[in-house]
């Protein structure tokens, strides 16, 4: 059985592509415009599809 994976992107990567601080990235999950996931020890995580998704449509609009 093969299990496939999504990657997940730390706040200071999702920062570093948006070219934000990793504060604004927190505000943006508080809101919902991003979803996040949380580790067993509470940090967020965030989906790579949906970080890139949000990117494009982004650039599409400016």
């Amino acid at each position: 059985m093969e299990l496939d994976y999504e990657k997940l992107l730390t706040p200071a990567e999702v920062a570093e592509i948006f070219r934000v601080d990793t504060k604004t990235v927190a505000r943006w999950a508080k809101a919902g415009k991003l979803t996040s996931v949380r580790t067993l020890g509470g940090h967020r995580r965030y989906r790579d599809s949906e970080v890139r998704a949000a990117f494009d449509a982004g650039q599409e609009a400016a």
